[in-house]
């Protein structure tokens, strides 16, 4: 990866690995250390944390084997990933139900980070 595409490709695949990694260890943790501490609606929460950290993770490495600019996309996701579930797993930890508010700014950010993708593509291939 090198030149401007290697540049904007590297912090994608940086990122995706991270969350890949951060998401087993917190769904290892659920499963072993909080199955028998938090009520199920809270599991309930901490596991659509998990499911959407490692899909969004899974979707920045492959993000990362695009050419092209990536800059905003990638960061717009990487940035909803961590406020969409990390309001999660917060509220499911300290049961702070206000945080419910914050999570779906996560999902914008992430929405937006694919919209922007998608854009950018079709207009690259016209």
């Amino acid at each position: 990866m090198s030149g401007e595409g290697g540049r904007l490709r590297r912090p994608a695949l940086i990122a995706g690995a991270l969350l890949a990694a951060t998401g087993v260890m917190l769904g290892a943790f659920a499963a072993h250390g909080l199955k028998d501490a938090l009520a199920p609606v809270a599991l309930g929460w901490w596991q659509t944390a998990v499911q959407y950290q490692m899909w969004h993770a899974v979707g920045l490495i492959a993000l990362s084997t695009l050419p092209g600019r990536l800059g905003l996309p990638a960061v717009l996701i990487a940035a909803g990933t961590i406020v969409f579930s990390g309001s999660l797993y917060i509220m499911a930890l300290t049961g702070l139900r206000w945080l419910g508010a914050v999570t779906p700014l996560g999902g914008l950010l992430m929405i937006a980070g694919w919209l922007l993708l998608a854009l950018r593509s079709w207009r690259a291939g016209t």
